[in-house]
């Protein structure tokens, strides 16, 4: 049974991104994100229940990255095609019912929007190369899928709970939001080295820039709230290219 406690929680984690996509496609952004917040951290535990029981396995690997593609590519696509589908004021499909639709072919999809999926691709590139380079093991190469997915789904969140003009006038902009759309395509799968949140040990020495990117992250969240999440995407890259430059 214990062999089978990652495979459960990995499952678990493309339950939330399963159920995360109806809510997107409902235009149900704040509770999908729950849903995503939820799956990223079945996530997490999956590969650190899979170490703690020595139970690593190939099936595991697979299942893990299967998962993320749902949770992680899939459902930030269809939430950044939502953003820029409200920034236009053409619907995304016809008012018939589509028991209606006789031909299957009655329907008004607008085309910006669509460049939100694009972020689904770039994701499924990622997670195909990341399972076939054996080198990311204590480093990231490119911004992990889940990373990307919480920059993605906390400019929702940002809208809702911020009440800020300014701020959503920016991010509900057509062109801020394709050119985010763009960065996250290429970050995703660029060759910048990013350290990982794994702990061999807990000493500071061997651990200082982690222990210090976790205390500014709490510092920002706690002051920011849901708008610290895309500077603590910037604050992991800047401190990543930093410490690559200092352990030269």
């Amino acid at each position: 049974m214990t062999k089978h406690i990652p495979n459960i929680l990995t499952l678990l984690n493309l339950l939330c991104g399963s159920i995360a996509v109806v809510l997107a496609v409902n235009n149900n952004l704040i509770t999908a994100a729950l849903f995503v917040f939820l799956g990223i951290f079945f996530d997490f535990f999956d590969g650190f229940a899979a170490r703690k029981l020595k139970v690593q396995s190939e099936l595991g690997l697979q299942l893990d990255s299967l998962a993320d593609m749902v949770t992680s590519g899939l459902v930030p696509g269809i939430v950044m095609y939502k953003l820029l589908e409200f920034t236009i004021d053409t619907p995304s499909v016809s008012d018939n019912s589509w028991t209606s639709n006789t031909n299957g072919l009655d329907f008004n999809l607008p085309i910006l929007p669509l460049l939100g999926l694009l972020i689904t691709l770039a994701s499924a590139y990622r997670l195909a190369v990341f399972n076939l380079d054996l080198d990311q093991q204590s480093y990231f190469k490119g911004l992990p899928t889940p990373a990307n997915t919480l920059l993605i789904m906390s400019l929702p969140l940002i809208i809702e709970f911020q009440n800020n003009d300014a701020i959503n006038a920016i991010i509900l902009n057509q062109w801020f939001l394709i050119g985010l759309t763009l960065i996250s395509c290429y970050i995703l799968n660029s060759n910048i080295k990013l350290f990982a949140l794994k702990f061999k040990d807990f000493s500071f020495k061997n651990n200082a820039t982690r222990y210090i990117f976790l205390i500014l992250c709490a510092v920002l969240l706690i002051v920011l709230q849901f708008a610290a999440i895309p500077l603590v995407i910037l604050l992991y890259i800047i401190m990543s290219v930093l410490d690559n430059l200092t352990s030269k």
